[in-house]
């Protein structure tokens, strides 16, 4: 924080947004330059940009529900809150929706280009994927409602959600690497 300027402003929160979409149009930029200057290895880089989006994906969606049980205990309106509030809608907005999305659109590549839609571990990995989505749906919802100052769920909800993307992300990796069938 340089002069004093506040991390829970709107206008810090402008620049998180911008900052975010300059970081998507270089990932792009990034992408299209590594397809004109080494075609051969644009797979490679296709999937290791794949499981970065991914592991930033999943670090949201493991640290949005801590953040959740914390803010169930502070009083609405309180300074606390409002800061619990700023922080859940940047690691929202600038991490986990731009890392969900990135995270797909590899993902469904790779599994068109590399594996042609075909295996039932793929269908399965899908599958989870799709409810990882779902969590990721339920996290927003809660994102707004705490936003607004709804109804909370206990301390308690959130912990057992955070096993959730634990216990999904589980299943997918093992899918992945062991292809059991």
């Amino acid at each position: 924080m340089s002069g004093g300027e506040l991390q829970t402003g709107k206008s810090a929160g402008r620049k998180s947004a911008l900052r975010a979409a300059i970081a998507l149009a270089v990932f792009i930029g990034i992408l299209i330059a590594v397809y004109l200057a080494r075609p051969n290895d644009f797979l490679l880089y296709i999937k290791a940009f794949h499981v970065i989006a991914v592991m930033s994906w999943m670090a949201g969606l493991l640290y949005m529900p801590r953040l959740f049980i914390y803010h169930s205990d502070a009083e609405p309106g309180s300074a606390q809150s409002e800061t619990f509030k700023m922080m859940e809608q940047r690691l929202l907005r600038i991490i986990m929706n731009p890392a969900m999305m990135i995270t797909w659109v590899l993902g469904l590549y790779l599994a068109w280009d590399v594996y042609d839609f075909r295996g039932g571990w793929l269908h399965a990995k899908i599958g989870l994927v799709v409810l990882l989505t779902i969590v990721h749906v339920v996290f927003s919802r809660a994102v707004r409602g705490f936003a607004a100052d709804g109804p909370r769920r206990t301390p308690r909800y959130w912990r057992m959600m955070n096993e959730l993307p634990t216990v999904l992300m589980i299943g997918i990796v093992i899918l992945v690497i062991v292809k059991p069938f």
